[in-house]
């Protein structure tokens, strides 16, 4: 089995926030992929779980389509049709976490972890990854109310579980694509902000287990943009449009790519083809956060008094 290569616990801890900012924002509000006309899974091809149709509807709705208020309705639907899978709970609070709905998030962060229990004799597997999550969403909760400084030491034991429950998981099915999905995001986040990590492991780790490959993608193009490899960002990020061409945060994505290979290049030309990306995102903003939308706005805002100043 191949475990964690963990760096120490502080250093990790200095690298959690960024996590619990990026990855619930990203594709690591815990949701993942697959052909789930048989059993509602939206992770799976092969010996697929009985997620549920709503809570399928509501990750298909955040991650294919970007569509955050589709997702709220659908959610409502699968809390009371599905109430004994610990994603739509998981999702439900990372919503609320985007949203900066602290309450809302302590809520169903815990309401992850009681229903990751009670799946856990008959779906090991996921009841540990789930706890797992669990764990994670309890973390961003206190560092949340807290702050770094007040809250390090409860989000530190917080983290320690999130290792151990991810760990058991792996022990029951190491190549599981939900679990490598999440998995891989987390390998990710750690490999471009510690300076001995190895971000190429983490991408190979990806590609090799993770579904379905819309997601994949965008997470390996958010590390290469992290990375400032922007040629390579921009590649996965066109890989990612293929699959799932509606959804408004990928031409935010590739907006922000397209902005600083504008401005390390000194390239005008780039610099519109971003306004113009930002642009195709905003025209979708009705469905996106509020918050997000504010930030879409203010680094158009940017893009375009460069290109207006001649500098990029």
């Amino acid at each position: 089995m191949t475990k964690y290569l963990r760096p120490p616990l502080p250093i990790r801890f200095l690298t959690f926030t960024n996590l619990v900012k990026v990855a619930l924002t990203t594709a690591f509000a815990f949701s993942m992929w697959g052909n789930p006309s048989l059993a509602a899974d939206p992770f799976r091809t092969t010996q697929p779980r009985k997620i549920g149709d709503k809570t399928e509807a509501a990750f298909k709705a955040i991650f294919q389509q970007g569509d955050y208020q589709g997702a709220e309705r659908y959610l409502q639907q699968a809390l009371s049709a599905e109430p004994n899978e610990p994603l739509a709970y998981a999702m439900k609070a990372s919503l609320a976490y985007t949203n900066q709905d602290w309450a809302t998030l302590d809520t169903y962060s815990k309401k992850t972890l009681e229903t990751s229990q009670r799946i856990m004799r008959s779906d090991p597997l996921r009841g540990n990854l789930y706890t797992a999550v669990g764990h994670f969403l309890q973390g961003a909760f206190i560092l949340s109310r807290n702050g770094t400084v007040n809250g390090a030491p409860q989000a530190l034991s917080e983290l320690r579980q999130v290792y151990d429950y991810i760990d058991k998981a792996e022990a029951v099915s190491s190549n599981d694509p939900e679990l490598n999905l999440l998995k891989g995001y987390m390998d990710l986040m750690l490999a471009v902000n510690l300076p001995f990590a190895n971000p190429q492991q983490a991408i190979e780790r990806l590609e090799k287990n993770a579904a379905p490959r819309y997601l994949v993608d965008r997470g390996i193009a958010i590390a290469y943009r992290d990375l400032k490899q922007y040629n390579q960002a921009l590649d996965y990020t066109n890989r990612a449009l293929k699959q799932t061409s509606n959804n408004p945060e990928l031409y935010y994505l590739k907006a922000q790519i397209l902005k600083e290979q504008a401005r390390k290049d000194n390239n005008q030309q780039l610099m519109q083809e971003a306004i113009s990306d930002f642009d195709k995102a905003l025209s979708k903003k009705a469905q996106l956060p509020s918050g997000m939308v504010k930030q879409i706005e203010r680094e158009r805002g940017n893009a375009a008094k460069r290109l207006g100043s001649g500098t990029t």
